[in-house]
């Protein structure tokens, strides 16, 4: 890899000040552990944390607060140009690709991604509709570069990003005992941090050979005053980001306006209100009607929308136990006191929806017809909020 220019870099790291001085002390008495897995809510920094970790390995001139930033590994990790630093992290596998080429092509796009986020680090992302994963193919190049001598100093860093996705492909969990191998006889001087917002799917032998190290959400006010100083909107958007974001920065972004548009996970969050406003309605049929809107085929690219379906149901939940001040979403709180009031909603009730939006996203993530997916999911939230249990 080249050497960085200085340039561009990643952007700045925001909070867990206690976990990093942790690390850092970890790191300076020899104790860090070769094996780590971040986990915690999505968004909320876990592969920033990562890098944040290979950098201060790589360092030259680390100091106990970490990485000094300024030495020429510091300089070469922040661009993502390091030779040592490696992050792995799901991709749609490539079309009309041999198997014999997979890895090559998996490398190739590994890098166009890696040098989309060089251009811009704090760019919004939503779920891609298409099936990505780590497949077999990654696995087993991370392993053959893992045998490699470092190129520059005593360490070769293996990040690997989203790792519960090394199980749910078309090779089972071939990939996943690829890892297995390497996490169980690592050559020197290699580390692997694997991060996860679902550490329950990752097989348990993968979880017992690593160190877990669980993240937590961000207080609103760091999320919004790095939104408000990074991103250059006003306070007020950077506040109502912040706290739709519930703690990530990753969300947040997401919420924040592109151009004269809503951003992404805006648009998504309009349409997860008209989801439950569908949902709640008195013609059975709206339902029916409203899931012709969806396209027939690609269910995975309803993950992103049902996941805001959640955060609409939690806020409806707290609406009709009272604790409307623990609404996210404050901008509706008429909306939700309205369906409140005109079913007389049980909070015990909508526990039921919330098992019916967990199967939506079971089928979804099995790219199940999104128009069924829909229709039974709009379905199932009317019949709990009618009271009508299996």
């Amino acid at each position: 890899m080249a050497e960085a220019t200085g340039s561009l870099s990643l952007h700045s790291f925001v909070g867990h000040d206690a976990v990093r001085s942790s690390l850092a002390l970890a790191s300076e008495r020899g104790s860090l552990p070769v094996s780590l897995l971040i986990h915690g809510p999505k968004g909320v920094g876990k592969q920033r944390l990562a890098l944040w970790l290979g950098q201060l390995l790589l360092c030259t001139d680390q100091t106990a607060a970490g990485p000094c930033g300024q030495c020429k590994a510091c300089r070469l990790a922040l661009s993502l140009e390091h030779p040592d630093l490696h992050w792995y992290f799901p991709l749609p596998r490539p079309p009309r690709v041999r198997p014999d080429k997979l890895a090559q092509a998996l490398e190739e796009a590994r890098h166009e991604v890696l040098a989309e986020r060089r251009e811009n680090p704090l760019a919004a992302s939503v779920r891609s509709t298409e099936p990505t994963g780590l497949y077999l193919a990654v696995a087993q190049h991370l392993r053959k570069q893992a045998q490699k001598r470092p190129a520059m100093g005593t360490h070769q860093i293996f990040i690997i990003g989203d790792a519960e996705t090394l199980v749910p492909q078309e090779s089972s969990q071939a990939a996943a005992n690829a890892l297995l191998k390497l996490l169980e006889e690592p050559p020197a001087g290699t580390v692997l941090i694997l991060t996860s917002s679902e550490p329950g799917r990752l097989l348990a032998t993968i979880r017992s050979r690593t160190m877990p190290l669980h993240l937590p959400g961000l207080p609103a006010s760091e999320v919004a005053g790095f939104l408000h100083h990074s991103s250059g909107v006003d306070a007020q958007t950077a506040q109502r980001a912040a706290q739709l974001g519930r703690g990530s920065i990753g969300r947040a972004l997401g919420f924040l306006p592109s151009g004269d548009d809503p951003g992404p996970l805006e648009q998504l969050r309009q349409q997860a209100f008209r989801f439950l406003k569908v949902a709640a309605a008195p013609d059975s049929g709206a339902a029916y009607c409203h899931a012709l809107e969806f396209q027939s085929v690609r269910g995975r690219g309803l993950i992103a929308l049902l996941d805001l379906v959640e955060d609409a149901l939690r806020d409806l939940s707290a609406t009709a136990a009272g604790a409307t001040d623990q609404v996210i979403s404050i901008d509706t709180t008429d909306f939700l006191e309205r369906i409140r009031a005109e079913r007389d909603i049980h909070p015990v009730a909508i526990a039921e929806a919330f098992l019916r939006l967990e199967e939506a996203k079971e089928m979804a993530a099995g790219n199940v017809n999104p128009q069924l997916v829909v229709a039974g999911l709009l379905t199932g939230i009317r019949e709990a909020l009618n009271g009508t249990v299996r």
